[in-house]
This record gives C-alpha cells, sequence and structure tokens, in this order.
C-alpha cells in the first residue's frame, strides 16, 4: 500500500499542468465524455503497463525523432479537424464512426504521452520499487495508471466546464490553438533531433508550420463556404 501511494502522489504531481491535461480540455470541445474516457483510459493502461513491465528498455528501443513528428501530424491533424468540422455539432451532425473517435484520442494521448515526463517517471518508479516482486510491480502499475487518470480527469471538468460556459464557437477556436501549439512544438522537438544544425531545425519548423497554416485556411474557407451553402437551404 505504501508503493502505491507513493508512485499514486508522484505520477498525479508530475501530470498537473502536463500537456495531456490541455489536450483534454480541448477534447472535450469535439468529442463526447465516453468517448474521451475509453480512449484516454485505453491509452493509460497501455502506457503504464509499457513503463512498469517492460521499463527502461522501452525508453532505449524508442526513436523519438519518429515519435516527435507521429505526434507533430496527429495534433496537427486534430486542429485542422477543428476547422473541418466546424459547425457540425451546431448542426447535430451526427458521429460518422462509433469508434473513429475513440482510436483518434487513444492515438493521440498515447503519442503524445509517450516518451513524456509522467512516463520517464513512471519508468524511473518501476525501477525503483518492483525489485522483481510481482506485487510490487503491481502496485506500481496501478498507481501509475490511478495518478494518470485522477490529473487528466482535472483537464476533462475544466473542458467540460468551459464548455458549458461560452459558445461552442469560442470553445472550437481555443482547442485549435492548444492543438496547434502542441503541434508546432512537437514538430520542433523533432526537427531538434533530425537536423545538427540549429538553423536547420528552426527552419524546417518554420516550414511545416506554414504549411499548416495554408492547410488550415483551406480547411477555414471550405467550412465557411458550406456553413454558407446551409444557410442558404
Amino acid at each position: 500500500m505504501t508503493i502505491f501511494l507513493i508512485v499514486l502522489g508522484t505520477v498525479f504531481v508530475a501530470e498537473m499542468g502536463d500537456k495531456t491535461q490541455l489536450l483534454l480540455v480541448a477534447m472535450a470541445g469535439k468529442y463526447r465524455i465516453s468517448q474521451i474516457l475509453t480512449g484516454t483510459w485505453l491509452a493509460t493502461l497501455l502506457l503504464n503497463f509499457l513503463a512498469v513491465f517492460v521499463g527502461a528498455a522501452l525508453s532505449r528501443y524508442l526513436d523519438m525523432r519518429i515519435v516527435r513528428v507521429i505526434a507533430a501530424a496527429a495534433f496537427f491533424w486534430f486542429a485542422c479537424s477543428m476547422l473541418k468540422e466546424n459547425g457540425s455539432e451546431e448542426d447535430g451532425a451526427p458521429s460518422r464512426s462509433r469508434f473513429g473517435p475513440v482510436l483518434a484520442i487513444f492515438g493521440s494521448f498515447f503519442i503524445g504521452e509517450l516518451g513524456d515526463k509522467t512516463q520517464l517517471s513512471a519508468v524511473t518508479l518501476a525501477a525503483s520499487y518492483t525489485q522483481h516482486s510481482a506485487a510490487n510491480a503491481v502496485a506500481v502499475f496501478a498507481g501509475c495508471t490511478i495518478g494518470l487518470i485522477l490529473a487528466d480527469l482535472i483537464g476533462l471538468l475544466a473542458g467540460l466546464f468551459l464548455k458549458s460556459k461560452m459558445p461552442t464557437g469560442l470553445l472550437n477556436k481555443i482547442s485549435f490553438i492548444i492543438f496547434a501549439a502542441f503541434g508546432v512544438s512537437n514538430t520542433r522537438s523533432a526537427a531538434d533531433l533530425i537536423f545538427p544544425s540549429p538553423f536547420s531545425a528552426r527552419t524546417a519548423t518554420i516550414c511545416v508550420f506554414l504549411f499548416f497554416c495554408l492547410l488550415s485556411a483551406f480547411f477555414f474557407l471550405r467550412g465557411k463556404d458550406r456553413q454558407k451553402r446551409r444557410n442558404m437551404r
């Protein structure tokens, strides 16, 4: 029980203010609560299983360049989808896929947390407390999982509060900014790992950002055109 409480408290504190909390704020403006909880909890279980039972070997075999590139693409895709689907929630359009949103949330949360400080903390805690004991490993896994879930529930509740207090359009814009910011952040991290020169890394980041801006403008204008046609019906 002592190990469980220590791990839970450590992971909870490490996750406070982390990017995945902000991601849940953004997701609250786009998806249903059941979809968010299913996707994030499945990702949390898998992440902590890898951290506890695979441990340090996980970070040794991960190519963080690939992880950051995938994370950047996922966050940019989420940001563009906020523009692409602008107005669909007001119109009451049903979701096209039952499992699509869950898989999207799972993938975004998993990639966003993979190699992050919270998961690295879980790896360190597993190395410190398991000591080849199955009971200790289970306690560390449970503490990491519940600590992460409790911390991220705060982000989800904050998102739901904002969703109930402000117009959907405004929350969509905030969500777009959050996703775009994490896309840029991961792009810069990937560029720093890929390019040896800081100048090359900055140039690559700027080029990707400009492409994202053009893509965002395209989806924004197309969304406006669709909304205009709907209003004319």
